[in-house]
């Protein structure tokens, strides 16, 4: 996300009512070789949610395989996967 919109991010942060703060456009920009796509620069929105709680992370609904997998469903197995590969990288 823009150096602005994480500063709007921290400054609400511990806001009550943050979670009615519109989305934070911004950019997915982790490799992973889970699947030979590119997962660099995928198009997100960070959804801001109640004071304690982590943003939601939605990707621009794409054909890509994580973006699928975020809208159809994913395995905990393949969740696994994706944490493996980006704690432990080779």
């Amino acid at each position: 996300m823009s150096r602005d919109n994480f500063a709007r991010a921290l400054e609400v942060w511990n806001t009550e009512g943050c979670e009615a703060e519109k989305p934070y456009f911004g950019w997915l920009s982790t490799e992973l070789a889970l699947h030979p796509e590119s997962k660099t620069n995928l198009k997100t929105n960070a959804h801001t949610r109640p004071v304690g709680q982590w943003p939601v992370i939605e990707l621009e609904p794409t054909d890509h395989p994580l973006a699928f997998e975020q809208r159809a469903g994913i395995t905990q197995d393949h969740v696994r996967e994706i944490a493996t590969a980006v704690l432990h990288p080779a």
